[in-house]
Order: C-alpha cells, then structure tokens, then sequence
C-alpha cells in the first residue's frame, strides 16, 4: 500500500506538470509572432495539448494558422511529450552535472515505465541517444524525398519536422493538406510508418533490442517478446480488415491498383493504433471501418514509449487470462506465470478506459448533436488513445474545430489523460481508501 501511495502522489505530479506545459504552451501560441492571425485561447491549448500528448488532433491547420516559429513551438512541445517532462529536466541536469534526487528519478521512472530507480539515468542516456538517433535517420530519409519537390531548406524542415511528429506518434503535419497528396508515394509512407512503429514499441523494448542484438543479454525479456508479437499480429490482422472492408469502396481505395489498396490499407492500420496520419479521407470509410479503428485505437501501442490507448500488453495479458481461466490453469505466457497484480491493473485499465469513452461519448453526443454518432465515437476514441486521426470537418482540420468550446475542454481532459495513461490518471484523481485494515464481513454474488 505504500507503494501505492507513492505511486499515485507521483501520477498526481506527473499529471499537474503536463497541465502546467500545457498551458504555457498555449500562452505561446496564443502570442501574436506565433500564429499567423488572432486565436482563441481555448485553440491555443487545445493546439498545445494535442502536441505535447503527441495526439496530432487539429482545430487549427498547422501549416497555414501558424508561423515557423509557432510550428516550431509545436514542435518543441512534441518532442517534450514523447520523452516526458521529467527526461527532459534529467537531460538538463546531466549537461550541468547536476545530481538527480530520488523523488526526481521515481517521477522519471513512471514517466518512462522503467521496472526501478536503479540504473534510471544510464536508461535514460540510451533513450535520449536512440531517441535523436532514429529521428536523426527518418529526417535524413524525409530530406532527401522531399527535395524531389522542393528546395534544400524547406526540405531539411519538412524532414526534421515530420520526422520527428512520425517517431513520436504525434501525427502532425505541415503540409496544409497533410499527407494525403502522398497516398501512393512508397517512400513516403514506408518511412513514415516506420517511425511510428519504432516509437510505439516503447524505449524499454528499443533498449533491449539493440542490447540482445549487441550479444550484450542472452534473452529478451516477457515484456518485449508480447510487444513485438502483439505488434506484428495487430498490424497484419488490422491491415487485413481495412483491405478487406474498404476493397470496394470507390470513395476511399476501390479505385486503387491492388498494390495500392494494401499500401493504403497498411498506412491506415499504423495510424489506427497510435498515429494521427492519414493519406485517405476518413469521412469516406465505412462505418465499419470507423467503428473498427475506434476498437484498434483504444487498444494502443507498447507502454513506456509514445503511444496511447490502453496498451497491447494490457490486451494480450486479458485474453491469456481468459484463455487459462476457462481451462482451470494458472496464467502465464511462454511458459512465465504472470502475476495477479499485473491481471488487476490490466482489468482496472479496461473498465477505466471502457467507462472513461463511454462518458466522453454520451456528453459530446449531448453537446454535438448534430454529429454524426460513429464520428463522435471515432473522435473520442482517437482522443483518448492519444492518436489524432480524425474524419475531418469537411477540410484539413479535425471535427474537433466544430465542436463547441466545452466539447473541447473535454477533449483537452482525454487527451492529457490519455498521456501519463488510463492507471496513473485514475490514481491521481481517486482518493486512496483509509479502511484497509478493517476486516468486512464476505458477501456473495452470482454471476
């Protein structure tokens, strides 16, 4: 319990900081030199949340609402988000040579989902070398794209900059009509995807990796075998679906050549899960589809990096507890027996997450009525997965843009919520029950 209690004071902590930015933020681009006409201040920090919550949900269009130097603070704000707060402040501590308190690194380690205190700083110099060094190579790559089209200046920008909002899920863009002119574009869509599969394993499983492929550990760990398996099954089972539902609509990809259906197809099943890109107009899918890729976009990418949802490996260790539960058996996976606290928090994610969407989504049909109801719930369900693909208000912006302001505080609450996580968000909010030592008398219920 008293771990417990510890933990839920640093979610607290956690939370209030990424407020605090939040809306610093949105002081900044509120600024006159930061956008290119006047902003209300609710779009300033609906903006600066979307991008410090990497969610990439839109009300105002990036490329032509705002200045360089407001796209740079987008920016800014995006990398601060995919590394958290805390790595950055341990970051500056580092160049100055400072010593980081314990309070400090338990903070750094919530942010990050590091198993402990111990060896925290030497973790987070790998992920700040990986990090820079996997948004250095996709900028390369964008770079030397996009210079196809334009000249060497606005090329490197165009590279940096989605670069970096790819690897860290954000889902930005900077073109006015973001990266739909690039729907058949092979590099484009390749690179782009791959950034943000890199980014939505999680730090702990890029670390681990280089350090297996090094010879530097013999195994790989529980966690990073369900995380690579979990991701591979999902993108080819969702890339599948969307092929197979959207293969004859001639509003999305019905008038592709094959390879281009499955290029689509496959750029929408990443962007489902943790990415607010998209090179298909999303208004134009089926409901099916819509009401699909809600499904996927709660569920996530890999904890501990920069995707949201309710994470993988909460799915994956509910339908092993299923699976054994049905046949009487301990729960376990590749022959490892999980713990019952792990079951616990991923059933409390569940519920959390499954009664969080369910309010959003009787409150915003309340106040946007005139909505369509499975764009309302794709819309939350994007918000709270922290994802930002949306089906649009009709041009480049989110549907967001037409909501009313208290829809879009409710929103703003989603998304930072979604970005220290359903568990931690919960915690921080919900009083720790005083009564635990007394005994209560057992009751019973059937099911």
């Amino acid at each position: 319990m008293k771990q417990l209690s510890l933990d839920r004071n640093t979610f607290k902590i956690l939370l209030s900081g990424y407020i605090i930015i939040a809306l610093l933020g949105a002081i900044i681009l509120n600024s006159s030199w930061a956008s290119v006409a006047p902003i209300s201040f609710i779009d300033a920090f609906f903006t600066s949340t979307s991008a410090i919550s990497m969610t990439g949900l839109i009300v105002k269009n990036t490329a032509a609402d705002f200045t360089l130097a407001g796209q740079i603070i987008i920016l800014i704000l995006i990398q601060i988000g995919g590394l958290g707060y805390m790595s950055i402040g341990l970051f500056i501590y580092i160049l100055i040579r400072k010593k980081f308190g314990f309070n400090g690194k338990n903070l750094l380690k919530e942010s990050l989902l590091y198993p402990s205190t111990e060896g925290i700083s030497k973790f987070f110099k790998n992920v700040v070398l990986f990090v820079f060094l996997i948004e250095l190579i996709g900028a390369i790559l964008l770079t030397m794209r996009f210079m196809l089209e334009m000249n060497f200046a606005k090329a490197l920008w165009f590279g940096v900059f989605h670069s970096i909002s790819a690897f860290n899920n954000a889902g930005f863009s900077i073109f006015e009509s973001g990266l739909t002119p690039y729907k058949h574009d092979l590099a484009i869509n390749i690179i782009i995807t791959s950034l943000i599969i890199i980014g939505g394993l999680g730090y702990f499983v890029l670390v681990e990796l280089y350090f297996f492929q090094k010879k530097r550990i013999q195994n790989l760990s529980l966690h990073t075998k369900v995380v690579i398996l979990a991701t591979i099954s999902l993108i080819v089972f969702s890339t599948l679906i969307i092929f197979l539902l959207e293969y004859s609509n001639p509003n999305s990809i019905g008038n592709f050549s094959i390879f281009d259906k499955i290029l689509s197809s496959y750029f929408t099943a990443i962007n489902y899960r943790t990415a607010g890109f998209n090179t298909l107009d999303m208004s134009a899918l089926h409901d099916a589809s819509l009401f699909f890729g809600s499904l996927f976009m709660v569920i996530g990418g890999a904890p501990g990096g920069t995707a949201g949802g309710m994470k993988i490996t909460t799915l994956v260790v509910l339908l092993f507890y299923v699976y054994w539960s049905i046949r009487n058996g301990r729960v376990r996976i590749f022959n490892q027996e999980i713990s019952q606290e792990t079951i616990s928090r991923a059933f409390i994610i569940t519920v959390g997450s499954a009664v969080y969407i369910v309010i959003a989504v009787i409150l915003i049909s309340l106040l946007e009525s005139k909505f369509n109801f499975i764009y309302i719930l794709f819309e939350i369900s994007s918000a709270f997965a922290t994802v930002g693909i949306s089906v649009g208000d009709g041009r480049t912006l989110s549907l967001c843009a037409l909501f009313s302001d208290s829809s879009k505080i409710i929103i703003i609450i989603m998304m930072l919520s979604g970005r220290i996580g359903v568990y931690a968000f919960l915690l921080s909010i919900f009083k720790e029950d005083k009564s635990t030592h007394i005994k209560f008398p057992e009751g019973k219920i059937y099911l």
